[in-house]
């Protein structure tokens, strides 16, 4: 591949990309609603509560929003809000917190119409905007983590940061989970910090230009739109995968995003742009499909792996870096490893489809590929970039014959 195809594609890969995260506009909108609904139940009367502690969690903390596919369409932005009430556990049941804070939801007029029925770690407000593109606001409750189980985490200053939140189990009682949204963002952070801070004043400088009538200087411009190839290629895995599992007979099966994310930064050298930190992560990832055959515990290529380990008794692992207590692989085995099975099948695929299609050289072809892996935003970006949307054409040559041998030139 030549570097100028590899910058084509590295550029189409960053403009449909750019196409699914959402818009400066839409983020403020977020944050803004966000804001409010935080505001509205910051102001109830809590007993025994001094504080309350607002944050996002999830792709919109890391920078990695990507727009939902839901029944083969464009659905609604998720927004993962924490509400991080400031007591002890052992003064308030999961159940007690959970039914207060989706009270003083209820009690808000407008938030009483848009509230969907409780969920299971969350109560959900539905946001229809006059645009079209709205968003599912996902309200967490939750208070700080006992101090013995912050201390079995990894890092001290990340352990700090560590939340039990609310669990509905499916027969109606509840629990207390361990999770750690905030700290994971400062690991993720932490390996995105060089090349964020490279891109930085650049991308806010266009950023700003772009959007003058949302900004009104270049420091209002949100660190959280800053992207860098990291943050653009988890984005183009999610889609990825949404698409390829859209009316598939594996679709609950699918990988999981923060399985995606964990190992995407996991594997993330700095790459310079979108196409190489791709090719690097799913060229490891094809490798571990290795996990799945029969004589995998006498494989010596998988010595030392440890980002996806299977163990001897068949169960499958893949920590949680902020909390070791945590297996997001914790149902890999289930089914005769069916989750295992899809999750490397999307590896394969994304192989084929992102990485192997580049031997063609013919950038029309790619961008139709892509089409097919990403949807309509591949030609938008495509026509974008000036770049061709169709493969080329092979013409067959014409043959003229000027003095016809016989018996055919017989006169």
């Amino acid at each position: 591949m030549t570097i100028e195809l590899e910058s084509k594609v590295s550029s189409l890969l960053e403009g449909i990309a750019s196409r699914l995260d959402i818009s400066p506009t839409k983020y403020k909108q977020a944050v803004d609603r966000y804001t409010a609904v935080s505001s509205w139940i910051a102001e109830g009367e809590f007993e025994g509560v001094e504080d309350i502690h607002f944050y996002p969690q999830g792709s919109f903390r890391l920078g990695t929003v990507t727009r939902p596919i839901r029944n083969g369409k464009d659905a609604d932005y998720d927004i993962d809000l924490v509400s991080e009430f400031k007591i002890s556990k052992k003064s308030i049941t999961p159940q007690k917190l959970k039914k207060v804070i989706g009270t003083r939801i209820a009690e808000h007029e407008k938030y009483k119409k848009m509230l969907d029925e409780e969920g299971r770690r969350c109560w959900t407000l539905l946001y229809a905007e006059e645009d079209g593109v709205g968003f599912h606001l996902d309200v967490l409750p939750a208070t700080p983590e006992d101090a013995p189980l912050r201390t079995s985490l990894i890092d001290s200053r990340i352990a700090e940061k560590a939340i039990a939140i609310t669990h509905k189990n499916k027969d109606c009682t509840y629990k207390w989970s361990s999770s750690n949204p905030s700290g994971y963002g400062d690991w993720f952070d932490n390996i995105n910090k060089t090349v964020f801070e490279s891109a930085k004043s650049l991308q806010q400088r266009s950023l700003f230009e772009n959007n003058r009538d949302i900004y009104a200087s270049i420091d209002e411009v949100p660190d959280a739109l800053i992207k860098t190839p990291l943050q653009r290629a988890i984005q183009i895995l999610k889609r990825h995968r949404d698409v390829r599992f859209t009316n598939h007979p594996w679709a609950l099966d699918k990988p999981i995003s923060m399985i995606i994310t964990t190992l995407a930064a996991r594997l993330y050298n700095g790459e310079s742009n979108v196409f190489l930190a791709l090719r690097n992560i799913v060229n490891e990832l094809d490798e571990l499909s290795a996990f799945l055959k029969p004589d995998f515990g006498t494989n010596k290529s998988l010595y030392g792996k440890t980002l996806i380990k299977r163990n001897a008794d068949g169960t499958w692992s893949i920590p949680n870096p902020v909390n070791p207590d945590e297996n997001f692989a914790d149902r890999w085995h289930e089914n005769n490893h069916q989750k295992a099975k899809a999750f490397f099948q999307w590896a394969t695929w994304v192989k084929e489809d992102i990485i192997e299609i580049i031997s063609t050289s013919d950038v029309g072809k790619i961008v139709k590929s892509f089409e097919s892996s990403f949807g309509q935003v591949s030609i938008s970006a495509a026509r974008a970039l000036g770049l061709p949307t169709s493969a080329a054409m092979s013409s067959t040559p014409m043959v003229h014959i000027v003095s016809p041998n016989k018996p055919w030139g017989e006169s």
